[in-house]
């Protein structure tokens, strides 16, 4: 699982799994990218990152504006020779019942969570596909894209559809060298749930849950590190739930 010479692209890297990815893929070798949308915030976990030997790179960029991402990534290719890796994690929620969601709701959800998805990866991908050399492409989804919970249709077919969309690029890219693979996290505790992990409600959520407990974020390196390195090399359209069993639950 060593990617000592790789160059690896988070988005949603300023905070949360995201940063979390970015440090398990430099510990490991890789010329770690990070992309986000607050330059701030980036700023901080490139000094945290770099102060601890991992290199690291960064460029302020919002998945859903093509021209920005654009830049980001030829500015990484540029400085760095290419791009080997890309972990599509940026992604945002806002819940509401079906029947209150307004259009905004839904626009934003989608157009970050399964737009920015397909986005970056087309951009990476080209990249990865002019240099000839392949590259690995992980796609974070939700447990959520595989069932559903109320308050979270718009997420939740976001998340889904990212999964049909590893599915089809990985069936177009494979000819290039080019993997493709989803992980939908379980219950993993970020700044987008966690006030509600500390509430009443999402106490008994989690009193429902198998093995009744939130994930740890170490818990999805071992994951990662597969699906990004040589010891993925014969997977690709493949979906690594890591969970805890929580698709199991009724919930």
């Amino acid at each position: 699982m060593d990617l000592t010479g790789k160059v690896a692209v988070v988005t949603g890297a300023s905070s949360g799994l995201g940063a979390h990815f970015a440090r398990v893929l430099g510990e490991a070798g890789a010329q770690v990218c990070l992309i986000a949308r607050s330059e701030d915030k980036l700023a901080k976990v490139s000094q945290k990152l770099l102060g601890d030997g991992i290199k690291v790179d960064s460029h302020p960029a919002d998945v859903v504006d093509r021209e920005g991402l654009e830049r980001a990534f030829a500015a990484f290719a540029e400085r760095h020779g290419s791009v080997d890796i890309l972990i599509n994690n940026a992604g945002i929620a806002r819940t509401a019942p079906f029947l209150e969601m307004q259009e905004a709701d839904w626009a934003a959800v989608t157009e970050t969570d399964l737009g920015g998805v397909w986005r970056a990866a087309q951009i990476a991908a080209r990249i990865m596909v002019e240099g000839g050399n392949g590259g690995s492409i992980i796609n974070i989804s939700s447990i959520l894209g595989q069932v559903v919970q109320p308050t979270q249709t718009n997420y939740a077919a976001a998340k889904a559809g990212v999964l049909h969309l590893t599915r089809a690029m990985a069936r177009e890219l494979g000819r290039y060298g080019v993997r493709v693979n989803a992980i939908p996290p379980g219950y993993f505790a970020t700044d987008i749930n966690a006030d509600f992990f500390d509430s009443d409600a999402g106490k008994k959520m989690i009193a429902k849950l198998f093995p009744r407990r939130l994930g740890r974020m170490s818990e999805l390196d071992g994951p990662l590190l597969l699906l990004a390195s040589d010891a993925g090399s014969f997977m690709t359209g493949t979906t690594l739930t890591v969970d805890g069993g929580a698709t199991l639950s009724a919930v």
